[in-house]
């Protein structure tokens, strides 16, 4: 009973507060490119790619692509960047799934597979745009040495897909981590006797053809924000029998970030490459 009241009180906050907080911490900061575009106005939206320019910059040489002092100075950049990645890069690989998953890779999309019982559970995130945007601070206290920067962590979206051998379709969960929750387990803990909070909740449930990649909008799609109390608990502790509760869901904040940071670093490297190529 408790642990239905609890969540009755989180979905009840979920429903009410509109202000996220900040996220929970799990890598270091470094990340120089990412830092310097949350600073001021420019904390408001991505760098466009095509910018207006007074002038063409001077051309270095008459080969077969433009090289620019600035293309120099932007190599030199990501060379240093990248090492200062790989310094902090805590998994050299990705970390291990408890519980029997296995892990199929398809570039930054990732999915964990587990047969139990005759049933076949699915996840599947992406880690694509999966870092929450950093707060904006007060001035005079941005001043921070690299030991108390924030680290980083990736809590991406994720589908969890169920499927029994007789059912016609397979049952469909859109889950997501909401910041207030992940900032009260990383700073307030649970005493003991208390209730463990859900650290990810469902955001709609439906059913859909099995294997589908594309959520089909002509089947009906349970939107929690509006969903009985009771009915959603029973759905947590639905997902938890399958393996997928708040241990499931730290490991795989812990995968997603180091697979989010391999794909960062990669990225740079490619870029490195592209702004020095000839």
């Amino acid at each position: 009973m408790l642990k239905s009241v609890s969540r009755a009180v989180q979905l009840a906050a979920r429903l009410s507060s509109s202000v996220p907080s900040a996220p929970a911490a799990s890598r270091a900061f470094p990340r120089s490119v990412w830092s310097l575009s949350h600073s001021g106005a420019a904390a408001a939206s991505r760098p466009r790619l095509l910018t207006a320019a007074p002038a063409l910059p001077t051309l270095s040489c008459r080969c077969r692509s433009l090289h620019t002092e600035g293309d120099k100075a932007f190599a030199e950049f990501l060379t240093d960047e990248i090492k200062e990645e790989k310094k902090i890069q805590k998994n050299k690989g990705l970390p291990k799934m408890s519980g029997g998953w296995e892990l199929e890779l398809n570039g930054t999309e990732a999915k964990l597979i587990r047969s139990l019982s005759g049933e076949k559970v699915t996840i599947t995130f992406n880690v694509n745009n999966s870092i929450p945007p950093q707060l904006e601070e007060d001035p005079e206290h941005t001043q921070k040495s690299p030991e108390d920067e924030p680290e980083i962590v990736s809590t991406p979206n994720f589908v969890v897909e169920v499927t029994k051998p007789g059912a016609k379709s397979s049952l469909v969960f859109d889950c997501h981590f909401p910041e207030d929750e992940l900032l009260v387990s990383e700073q307030t803990g649970h005493a003991e006797g208390e209730e463990e909070s859900d650290i990810f909740t469902i955001r709609e449930v439906s059913f859909q053809p099995e294997g589908d990649t594309e959520w089909k909008e002509t089947s009906y799609t349970l939107n929690t924000d509006s969903l009985d109390w009771a009915l959603y608990d029973h759905l947590m502790d639905f997902l938890a029998d399958r393996g997928v509760d708040n241990t499931f869901a730290d490991e795989l904040t812990e995968l997603s970030t180091a697979l989010e940071h391999q794909e960062y670093i990669k990225f740079l490297e490619d870029l490195s490459t592209f702004v020095k190529s000839k």
